[in-house]
């Protein structure tokens, strides 16, 4: 099945995202039942703007960080974009709301509990 995607301009290197009616609940339980995506979801929501992907802290290489955004971004969790050089990484909160009212904002606040 072929999901819809979201390009803003055709020359824009930003990556292709799906849009709020591709989004599916298991995608988005299966992105952040990885630990790792779930501290990328739960530094996202924290922070006060978007954030560059070498501002994690995260325990893991550059080759496998790419693997966890794209798994993010491929759900819907998260938005990329480049700013110059660096590519910027946001949530997809009014879109997540759209899709799954409530979901993205429980699924921080369980993650912060443990």
């Amino acid at each position: 099945m072929e999901m819809p995607a979201v390009r803003t301009e055709p020359q824009d290197r930003s990556p292709e995202h799906p849009a709020p009616e591709a989004f599916t609940l298991q995608q988005i339980l299966d992105a952040v039942v990885d630990p790792v995506r779930r501290s990328i979801v739960c530094q996202l929501s924290a922070a006060p703007s978007p954030k560059s992907c070498g501002s994690f802290d995260l325990p893991v290489g550059r080759s496998t960080l790419t693997h966890h955004f794209r798994v993010l971004r491929e759900a819907g969790l998260i938005r990329q974009y480049y700013a110059g050089t660096s590519r910027m990484n946001e949530l997809r909160r009014e879109d997540m709301e759209e899709a799954f009212p409530g979901l993205l904002d429980a699924l921080v606040t369980a993650a912060a509990r443990r």
